[in-house]
C-alpha cells in the first residue's frame, strides 16, 4: 500500500506533497534530507544516486527514486512488497514525460492541476490502478492553452476540464480506433555498459543492461509477434504488461498487442565475464611522488565492430590537496577544476585505425597534505557511445502481424553506451 508520496527539489524543498490515508507529518522530509547531507559528505566521490534508496526511521520505510534531478520520496508505515513501490515511484516521471516531455521543478509548477489529477488516477486507495499512458490520456487531457488558462485564473477547482472515455479498448494499455496512413513500428536496441577495470585491463566486474525502446504506430489491433537471431544471451528479463510471458519463456519469442506510440518493450541484462567484449581499452599509469605525480592515458578501440566511438570523456577526479596541474593531448581538449579538484578530457569521436588518444602531464600537491595525496587511489571515469552496435549481440530476427491485412515497415536502431564504467589506476 502507497500511502503517501513527496516529491521534491534538487534542494530538497517540497513541490508535490499526496496523501492517500493518513496525513504524513512533513518531518519526515527534514528527516530524508538529513540522511542525505549526511550520506553525500561520508565520501569524495559519493553522488546523489549512490543514496541508499531504502532509508529506515523509528516509524517509516523512507523510499526514494532520484530522476532528473528531482526526488520521488514515499513513506511506508506498513508492510508492502518494496518492489511495488519502486516501480510506481518510476513511473511517474515516466507519465509526466509522456504529457510535458520533460520533467522539471518548473514544468511541474506549470502543470499542477494535471499533475494531481494523474495521482489521483493513477492510485486507488493506495494501490496502482491505471498507469499506462493511453488509458490515462483517456481520462485526464494533455495539457494545452486553455487548460493553462483555466488553471492561471484558479478556475480548476470549480470547473473539471476532464474529459470522459468513449469507447475505451479492452486493453488498458492501448487506445480504441486507432488509424495510420503509414503503419510503422520502431525498434531501439539501447544496451549500457557497467564496468569495473584494474590498472592491468582486466575486468573486475561486467555487465550489460539492455532496453528495447519501441515507437508504434499502427491502426488497429495488431497482434505482434517478435524473434530474435539469438535470444538465449539475454537473461533476467523484465517486458511491458501487453507481451505474454508464458510464450516467450517456452519459445523466446515475444507476442503482444502494443500500445500506441513510445513504450519500452523489454528490459534485460547480459552477463560479459570476458574482459575481451569491453569495447574500450583504457592504459592509465600514474606515478606518484612526495610532492606530486607524472601520468600518461592511453585510449584505444577493442570491441567495436569496426564502428567508432563517439562522445568520448574521461573524468579523473584527484585529490583535495592537489593545486597545480598542467598537460597536452594529441586529441580533444581538456580542463582541470581547480575547485572540485577534477581532471576532465573531452575526446570527441575515435575512429577505428587510426592514432591513439594519448594525454599527459604532471600535477602537485600542497605541502600539508602531500603524504595523504601520495597514497590515495585514482580511479578514471569512461563516457562513449556507439551507434549501430550491439554490445550483447542481440538481434531482430522477423517481425509477424495478425488480425490486420496490412503489413507494417519496421525498423530497428542499436546503440551501446557506457553506463558506469570505469578504470582503476
Amino acid at each position: 500500500m502507497i500511502e503517501s508520496l513527496f516529491v521534491l527539489s534538487p534542494t530538497g524543498k517540497v513541490i508535490i506533497e499526496k496523501h492517500w490515508h493518513e496525513l504524513i507529518p512533513r518531518r519526515v522530509v527534514d528527516y530524508f534530507n538529513d540522511q542525505v547531507s549526511k550520506a553525500m559528505s561520508a565520501g569524495e566521490d559519493v553522488t546523489r544516486e549512490d543514496v541508499l534508496p531504502i532509508i529506515s526511521t523509528p516509524k517509516y520505510q523512507l523510499i526514494n527514486v532520484y530522476r532528473d534531478g528531482l526526488t520521488y520520496l514515499s513513506p511506508v508505515t506498513k508492510e508492502v512488497d518494496p518492489m511495488m513501490v519502486f516501480e510506481f515511484l518510476h513511473r511517474i516521471p515516466d507519465i509526466l514525460q509522456e504529457y510535458f516531455g520533460q520533467v522539471s521543478e518548473t514544468v511541474i509548477k506549470e502543470n499542477f492541476v494535471t499533475v494531481y489529477q494523474l495521482l489521483e488516477e493513477m492510485i486507488d486507495d493506495g494501490f496502482p490502478l491505471t498507469t499506462e499512458p493511453n488509458a490515462l490520456k483517456e481520462i485526464v487531457p494533455a495539457p494545452n492553452i486553455l487548460n493553462q488558462v483555466v488553471a492561471a485564473v484558479g478556475a480548476a477547482t470549480s470547473v473539471s476540464t476532464r474529459k470522459m472515455p468513449h469507447g475505451m479498448s479492452n486493453l488498458p494499455w492501448r487506445k480504441a480506433g486507432v488509424k495510420y496512413s503509414s503503419n510503422e513500428i520502431f525498434f531501439d536496441i539501447v544496451e549500457e555498459i557497467d564496468a569495473i577495470v584494474d590498472s592491468t585491463g582486466k575486468a573486475v566486474s561486467c555487465e550489460a543492461h539492455g532496453n528495447i525502446q519501441t515507437n508504434s504506430r499502427l491502426s488497429g489491433m495488431p497482434d505482434l509477434t517478435l524473434s530474435f537471431v539469438n535470444p538465449r544471451l539475454v537473461d533476467d528479463c523484465s517486458f511491458h504488461p501487453s507481451v505474454r510471458f508464458n510464450k516467450w519463456e517456452s519459445d523466446k519469442v515475444l507476442t503482444f498487442v502494443p500500445p500506441d506510440g513510445h513504450f519500452r518493450l523489454m528490459s534485460y541484462r547480459v552477463n560479459m565475464p570476458s574482459q575481451q567484449n569491453l569495447p574500450v581499452q583504457v592504459k592509465p599509469s600514474i606515478n606518484v611522488g612526495a610532492n606530486g605525480a607524472k601520468f600518461d592515458i592511453t585510449v584505444s578501440l577493442r570491441n567495436t565492430d569496426n564502428k567508432p566511438l563517439e562522445g568520448v570523456v574521461l573524468t579523473l577526479p584527484l585529490h583535495k590537496s592537489t593545486t597545480t596541474l598542467t598537460a597536452q593531448c594529441n586529441m580533444g581538449q581538456y580542463m582541470f577544476d581547480p575547485v572540485g579538484k577534477v581532471l576532465r578530457w573531452d575526446i570527441g569521436k575515435i575512429v577505428p585505425r587510426e592514432r591513439a588518444p594519448v594525454l599527459s602531464g604532471s600535477f602537485g600537491f600542497g605541502s600539508t597534505s602531500s603524504e595523504a595525496a601520495a597514497n590515495a587511489g585514482y580511479n578514471i571515469g569512461v563516457e562513449f557511445l556507439i551507434n549501430g552496435h550491439s554490445l550483447s549481440g542481440l538481434k531482430v530476427d522477423v517481425l509477424k502481424l495478425i488480425n490486420e491485412s496490412y503489413k507494417p515497415y519496421k525498423g530497428v536502431r542499436t546503440m551501446t553506451k557506457a553506463g558506469r564504467y570505469q578504470v582503476r589506476a
